[in-house]
Order: structure tokens, then sequence, then C-alpha cells
């Protein structure tokens, strides 16, 4: 079983999940403009699965979702991480800000640092990042992370996908 190793920023605390993590994300799934880049609205049985199999994927494939809290109070704000479950094309950088935590830039400090942690602990040489179309937040924080459009695919739970490819390890040297 791999734990998630804990990771700091000036602000953040990555985590992994825990229990208490699901009803944020239950509360995620219940908006349907907040979920469409996660699937869609789910109800509450079906994000928890989906929330246990973010905790089981860490111990499948070694990495998975972190929590984002604030360091100063410990409160949750959202997930980033690597997501890589059967049928994608490859290892995905994600992201999801929860409500009240957008625009603070915390889903952009949480990413570099998951983004770092992959390529100089975890030995990662690419990263992408799958985006529905019309997610003009996720692709503008995409290309602020430096990541560029390499083409647009099929996915096998999502549908039509752009996928962004983050620069790698070297580049950001």
């Amino acid at each position: 079983m791999t734990p998630a190793p804990i990771i700091e920023t000036e602000r953040l605390i990555l985590r992994g999940p825990e229990a208490s993590d699901f009803e944020l994300i239950a509360a995620f799934y219940t908006d349907p403009v907040r979920s469409h880049g996660f699937g869609g609205v789910l109800p509450r049985d079906q994000a928890w699965r989906w929330f246990a199999s973010t905790i089981g994927h860490w111990h499948l494939r070694g990495y998975g979702f972190w929590t984002i809290t604030d360091k100063a109070d410990g409160s949750a704000m959202g997930i980033c991480g690597i997501w890589n479950p059967e049928g994608w094309p490859e290892a995905e950088l994600g992201w999801i800000a929860f409500e009240g935590h957008e625009g603070k830039g915390i889903a952009f400090e949480a990413a570099t640092a998951v983004r770092k942690h992959a390529y100089e602990v975890m030995g990662f040489t690419t990263m992408t990042s799958n985006i529905v179309p019309g997610n003009a937040r996720s692709v503008a924080l995409a290309e602020r992370l430096g990541a560029v459009h390499e083409r647009t695919y099929d996915n096998i739970n999502m549908g039509e996908e752009q996928l962004f490819r983050h620069p790698g390890p070297e580049a950001l040297s």
C-alpha cells in the first residue's frame, strides 16, 4: 500500500485523501457546471465510488490525487494529482478547486508542486492534462503551467478531450 507523501508549498499542504474529504467531493459532484470536467453530476453513492477509486489509485499506481489544504488552518480547498486509470492515454496532471476557492492561485500552486514532485522524485519524464472542450479555466491554467495543446482525442470515459502536454523536466530546470 502506497501512502501519499506530503508536499508543502508556500501556502499549501498537499496530503493524501482522508474520509472527511468525501463530503466536499460529494458536494462537487452535485454541481453540473463544476463537475463537468470530471464526468458530470454523480449521485452520492457513485461519488463515493469515485472517491474510493482515487484512494485505490495510490495503491495500484503509486500516485494519485492529493487533497489541497490551507497551511494556515488545514481546511481542504481542492484536489490535485496524477491520474492514470485503465484506458487513459497516459498519466495526467489534474486539479479541482472546491467552491469558494477558485481564483486564488491554489490550483496553480498545487499543480506546480505536484508536477515538480512527479519529475524530481517519482521519475516522470512527461505529463499531460486532459481537458474537456469549453473548460476555459482549466485551459488557462494548463497554459499558465506551460502546457500546449497537442491533440484532441476520444477519452474512454469523458468523450472528446483536449490533451495538453506539459514541458518536460529538462525544460523546467
